[in-house]
């Protein structure tokens, strides 16, 4: 009887995928290296996760555009962590870019840390609001809760206007306006609970303490997804092939590789 993942047979394995080559920014190898430990930090006993960046894309995600230019580099990776032998997969992208056609070509659970979160969020309390990064993203956040069926739990989208890689170079100033727009959307907004819209911020691993100066539960996405995904993986579940059904192409046989004809 073949080992179940996620059970005392074989410790489940997670990869974390960065859909940009962060590695390839002034952040460095040395980003991917603090948040592999950050990870391995809030795993339970028995997993591992390995952070793994794609080669190519936009250095950072602060537009729908750039998520789009993200997919395919991610396709491939997920493809080659799936064959590696890994039990799931998280994209390490708060806007789940690519996490429906992502699903479709892969056996593998894969999470999105936007649609971990809302549902996260929407059994902490009544309403909720996202505290993110850019302004330009934030019609594409609010679409993304819509899609998750949670629109009318929002209160707000609000954001810091501070760049995704700044973030993690002037993070005490990301925290100051991190805490400044979460009280906001407490006090203004009727919020109570908030999601961390960016997965720069989450590996700030400041979600505690705003939980504490806000007094509303502050969900952490890096977290929560990486929880979500330890948590789908011990219950022997995945996502459901009549929700995101294999393409006919690849069905009958044809590599993940030979759909794209051009170059």
């Amino acid at each position: 009887m073949p080992a179940v993942p996620g059970t005392a047979d074989r410790p489940s394995r997670i990869a974390y995928l960065i859909p940009g080559p962060i590695h390839r920014t002034a952040l460095g190898q040395a980003e991917v290296e603090r948040r592999e430990a950050k990870l391995a930090s809030w795993a339970a006993p028995g997993t591992s996760v390995t952070v793994r960046p794609v080669e190519s894309g936009p250095a950072s995600i602060e537009s729908v555009y750039e998520e789009y230019l993200s997919i395919p580099p991610t396709a491939a990776l997920l493809h080659q962590v799936e064959e590696e032998g890994y039990d799931a997969a998280v994209i390490g992208c708060f806007g789940d870019p690519g996490l429906d056609g992502l699903r479709e070509i892969s056996d593998m659970l894969v999470v999105g840390p936007a649609a971990a979160s809302v549902a996260l969020a929407t059994t902490l309390g009544h309403r909720f609001s996202i505290v993110t990064v850019t302004a330009s993203i934030v019609p594409a956040l609010r679409r993304l809760v819509w899609e998750a069926g949670a629109l009318e739990a929002l209160a707000s989208v609000r954001h810091i206007e501070t760049s995704v890689l700044a973030v993690n170079q002037e993070p005490g100033s990301a925290l100051e306006r991190m805490l400044e727009q979460g009280r906001a959307a407490v006090e203004q907004d009727g919020a109570d609970a908030l999601v961390l819209g960016c997965m720069s911020m989450g590996f700030l691993d400041v979600a505690e303490q705003m939980t504490r100066e806000l007094g509303v539960p502050v969900i952490n996405p890096s977290k929560a997804s990486l929880k979500i995904a330890e948590a789908t993986v011990a219950m022997g579940l995945t996502h459901s092939r009549r929700a995101y059904h294999t393409p006919p192409k690849l069905a009958a046989g044809t590599k993940l590789r030979e759909l794209f004809i051009g170059e």
